[in-house]
């Protein structure tokens, strides 16, 4: 069978999947849609937790980061595994004895204020929507490529499936849907790469082959350094993302923003004991780390082929004579996504792939021909004249199995994968954006006296709201998150994450202080973005001056989070300094949270 019909089955097969748990777990109350009745046990939770958190940029973007950047992608791997550990240690035990639905209902109650829970629902939705175009574009790119669908037909697709399960089951659904969309990616993810690490050193632990040898006795990572440091390109094992200084800033943006994600915080709500919090936070832990060891391998074995596969150079034909080699197949499929395509700049028909931004490399001798980058890619959302320098970074995870020319079955399992990836975290925040509307805003604030059916059926609509919000942003996304979910990392980190920490913490912190934080980090986070994006028109104002991209001691928009928790952390001390400090029945509620559980 083909890689279609192979795709049309597995991926099928999972749906059908989806709806039926969907089906079977129908929510019935309040507590079941919010946090599926609070009796998950910790191992499922704990398998649930890792799908949720593993998302299309865990399973798409990340080793596509990583292959292109080098050793300077690591901080994706040290952010993201770094902010769960500091999640599991430092907030999610105190969540759970807390012991209601949602972030924004703690920080409410805990800072004695209407105005900081609707703050909190603010900074909850900015950061959901952001990272939830993430995965629209994830289910967008796996449909169109894979089942030769238009990009907006396949996100239809994909909002339709969440729709059903995240819409009639709420919490219940989405956990045990995520159970099996857990099983699914995994296995998407790790059988390619048992295939190609067996393929290339021979070793079917992609872990272990990442630091074997290649056919030849050549070690794997020495062997692409010189695959593309003969192209122009720095070496992959010694890269750097921008300075240090920013590399630091970025793993850390990364770790409290993973910390501070709702979606991810509210599954702690879901166990039975303070105890199967901890349980569960491990299990998820022991469930990520499959993935993320992987990673690695996956990111240098999927740069290896593909410089290998396009770079070919000249060619002997039959007859003597030379022939420049021609696009691979697969090339040409992915060609029809946007994602990839070949600018032949001299017109000869061949693919080069040089660093072209290396002036002393482009001086060398003519005679090997162009000596720049042909391949391109379509910005997500932007027409043909905006095309970009090389290739973007999403394609390499679903292309890897086509480019090392592995089994259909195994494509349309990391067709399957990516997209359970990409819905799994897209309804966790679905419903962490409709909790916030339905409990906070309308049950907590507007009107506290509607009934719990009235609520439930709230929570659906608010969904139904969620997801429509969510389709449009992923048909037209805004330039400021269009490359990338790190942005949204930065405005957890910027906004959820201080004050999450200071209310469990900090039992003196006052709602003052805990309001001003917010807006500051959140608001200094989305001006730094927005002004590099061109978004605000920030430098041609005098009091700021005339600001150069990355103005702020070099470091980049999505790694500017840190700062952003920085500030909200200044901002809120200096500010509770000018009011009283929490009240007594207050501070008896932190102490309490504080105090370890006997479950």
């Amino acid at each position: 069978m083909d890689v279609k019909t192979w795709t049309y089955i597995i991926v099928g097969f999972s749906f059908a999947l989806y709806i039926g748990i969907a089906i079977w777990s129908k929510a019935g109350s309040t507590k079941e849609f919010y946090v599926a009745g609070g009796n998950v046990g910790p191992i499922a939770n704990g398998m649930a937790t890792a799908a949720d958190w593993m998302s299309a940029a865990s399973f798409i973007s990340m080793a596509g980061l990583i292959a292109f950047a080098g050793y300077g992608g690591s901080v994706f791997l040290m952010g993201w595994t770094g902010g769960y550990v500091l999640l599991a240690l430092m907030l999610a035990p105190y969540m759970r004895k807390y012991g209601k639905f949602t972030v924004p209902e703690f920080i409410g109650e805990r800072f004695y204020s209407k105005t900081a829970r609707v703050v909190a629902v603010i900074c909850l939705i900015i950061v959901s929507v952001t990272y939830v175009i993430g995965q629209m574009k994830g289910v967008g790119i796996a449909f169109s490529r894979f089942l030769e669908t238009e990009y907006n037909t396949g996100l239809y697709i994909g909002m339709g499936i969440v729709f059903f399960y995240a819409v009639l089951g709420g919490m219940k659904g989405i956990t045990y849907t995520q159970i099996a969309q857990y099983v699914v990616l995994i296995f998407a993810y790790t059988v390619p790469a048992i295939f190609i690490s067996l393929e290339l050193t021979g070793n079917p632990i992609p872990q272990l082959g990442l630091i074997g040898n290649t056919e030849g006795g050549t070690p794997l990572l020495e062997k692409l350094d010189n695959v593309i440091t003969e192209l122009g390109f720095g070496k992959y094992t010694t890269s750097v993302m921008g300075s240090k200084l920013n590399m630091f800033a970025y793993t850390l943006s990364l770790m409290i923003g993973t910390a501070g994600l709702p979606h991810v915080i509210i599954r702690f709500f879901t166990v039975p004991k303070v105890s199967d919090a901890r349980l569960s936070a491990g299990w998820a832990l022991v469930f990520i780390a499959i993935l993320y060891t992987t990673a690695p391998a996956v990111s240098a074995m999927a740069r290896l082929n593909l410089t290998q596969t396009i770079q070919t150079g000249e060619v002997g034909s039959d007859d003597g004579s030379l022939e420049y080699a021609k696009r691979p197949d697969w090339f040409k499929k992915w060609e029809t996504t946007g994602v990839l395509r070949h600018n032949d700049k001299n017109s000869d028909g061949r693919i080069q792939y040089y660093n072209d931004k290396n002036k002393k490399f482009n001086q060398e001798s003519a005679s090997f021909g162009w000596k720049g980058n042909e391949l391109e890619h379509i910005p997500f959302g932007k027409k043909e004249k905006d095309a970009k320098n090389g290739p973007d970074n999403d394609f390499l995870v679903l292309a890897n199995p086509e480019i090392a020319n592995l089994p259909g079955w195994v494509v349309a399992l990391v067709v399957a994968g990516g997209l359970a990836a990409a819905l799994s975290t897209a309804a966790g925040l679905l419903l962490a954006i409709s909790s916030a509307i339905s409990h906070d805003l309308l049950k907590g604030i507007i009107k506290p006296s509607i009934s719990e059916k009235q609520e439930l059926n709230a929570s659906r609509l608010a969904m139904v709201g969620a997801i429509i919000v969510a389709g449009y942003f992923g048909l037209n996304p805004p330039d400021f998150a269009a490359g990338t979910v790190a942005i949204a990392f930065g405005l957890a980190a910027s906004s959820i994450f201080p004050v999450l920490m200071m209310g469990i913490f900090s039992k003196k912190m006052n709602r003052q202080g805990a309001i001003a934080g917010m807006i500051a980090g959140m608001g200094i986070t989305l001006i730094y973005v927005f002004q590099h994006k061109g978004i605000l028109f920030i430098s041609s104002t005098s009091f700021l001056g005339n600001m150069e991209p990355n103005w702020f001691l070099g470091i980049t928009p999505n790694a500017f989070g840190a700062i952003g928790a920085l500030v909200n952390f200044a901002v809120a001390f200096a500010v509770s300094k000018t009011a009283d400090e929490a009240p007594k029945e207050v501070q008896e509620l932190v102490e309490n949270i504080r105090i370890p559980s006997k479950d």
